[in-house]
């Protein structure tokens, strides 16, 4: 016996299987908004400030370098707490701003509280075992004169 027509149609009705792929959907996106890639798997130097803390500012130009010279190595994402202090609540911070060194397997290896210079960082990332090898220096563009 063969069932009929309606009875092979999905019944949308339901509310499992649309919740099913709205939980996956809201998965999906909070993964893409914290940072975690799916497909790279590389430590990540989180840095929760503010546009306008004195020592925030001074840490803008050296998250910018290290996105810039170490984004093969290591990601930096940021977070400002001041404009966003929902993002901030799940790191459980005490002051800013406050760096967390994550590995490459999610978990927290390291949180420094305080501006926190370059060298410092990338000690830090050497220290807990992260290899972290010089960028290779800018070549020069030969100007036309």
């Amino acid at each position: 016996m063969n069932p009929s027509p309606a009875a092979l149609r999905p019944d949308f009705s339901m509310p499992h299987p649309p919740m099913q792929i709205l939980r996956l959907f809201l998965l999906l996106v909070v993964a893409l908004l914290s940072g975690v890639s799916a497909s790279a798997a590389l430590p990540r130097l989180v840095d929760l400030g503010a546009g306008k803390c004195i020592p925030c500012k001074q840490m803008k130009p050296i998250l910018a370098e290290l996105t810039r010279d170490y984004a093969d190595q290591f990601t930096v994402v940021f977070i400002d707490v001041w404009e966003d202090r929902a993002a901030g609540e799940p790191y459980g911070i005490r002051m800013i701003p406050t760096q967390i060194f994550y590995g490459a397997d999610g978990k927290e290896l390291a949180r420094h509280e305080g501006f926190m210079a370059k060298k410092d960082i990338l000690a830090k990332w050497k220290e807990l075992g992260v290899a972290v090898k010089d960028p290779a220096p800018a070549t020069a563009t030969p100007s036309a004169n």
